[in-house]
């Protein structure tokens, strides 16, 4: 829940200004209230566009509040975020919900990136793998031709400034290709991002990380700066 109006344009134009951010594999999650303007100042540009949720309600009527996966689309957007920790944290969001969410966001011709990650305290105890399998469990019931990313987010590590180390980051990347490419019988093309305090200052060896195909940035992002160094750190891996 970041910029207003006037910042939202001026951040997109200054990313459509610099060919290293303006360019295919990098996307905007913006506020809902600015997708549809957003989505006309990046009209032809390399910037896709991403919601930061979808509705778990996939028809028109009354859900007061709601923005559907259509209008999402409707609106220009290409993805959506589903189940980021923020959304599990303060709004209870069950995998029931959320798998919904993904089907909706498929049928609509979205790419929903799913968000999955562990507490502290999850982390601490031991437990990391299973939350994380447990989060990833909805998959289960998409189809195996549908396409999605999984972006992995340590709830430790998103706005606190504690990063993952690069082996821990590598282990649970590992854990998730292997189990998404078993529940689609190892034929399908799994994207997984890592996302939790991404900065200038870290993201090229965290994306140089065996497993690791992109970043969910969020800070940083509000940057132009900042997120011009990540983006050219993604290029090099390319």
């Amino acid at each position: 829940m970041n910029t207003r109006g006037d910042s939202a344009r001026q951040l997109a134009a200054e990313l459509l200004a610099d060919r290293d951010t303006n360019r295919e594999g990098v996307a905007i999650a913006a506020p809902a209230v600015y997708l549809a303007e957003l989505a006309e100042q990046l009209k032809g540009s390399g910037i896709a566009l991403s919601a930061q949720d979808v509705s778990r309600f996939d028809a028109d009527g009354a859900f007061t509040g709601e923005v559907s996966a259509a209008m999402l689309a409707d609106a220009g957007c290409r993805y959506a975020l589903v189940g980021h920790s923020e959304r599990r944290q303060y709004f209870a969001e069950s995998n029931e919900a959320l798998l919904k969410k993904m089907r909706h966001a498929i049928a609509a011709g979205l790419v929903p990136v799913l968000c999955v990650g562990e507490t502290l305290e999850q982390r601490e105890a031991g437990d990391y793998m299973e939350v994380v399998r447990r989060q990833l469990a909805l998959l289960a019931d998409i189809d195996h031709g549908d396409e999605y990313v999984v972006a992995y987010e340590p709830v430790w590590a998103i706005g606190t400034g504690k990063v993952a180390t690069l082996e821990q980051i590598a282990e649970i990347h590992a854990f998730i290709k292997n189990w998404c490419l078993q529940k689609a019988g190892g034929s399908a093309k799994i994207r997984v991002l890592y996302g939790g305090s991404v900065k200038a200052e870290n993201a090229e060896s965290i994306l140089a990380t065996k497993h690791v195909d992109g970043a969910l940035v969020g800070g940083a992002s509000l940057d132009a700066r900042s997120f011009r160094v990540i983006c050219q750190a993604a290029g090099k891996m390319i």
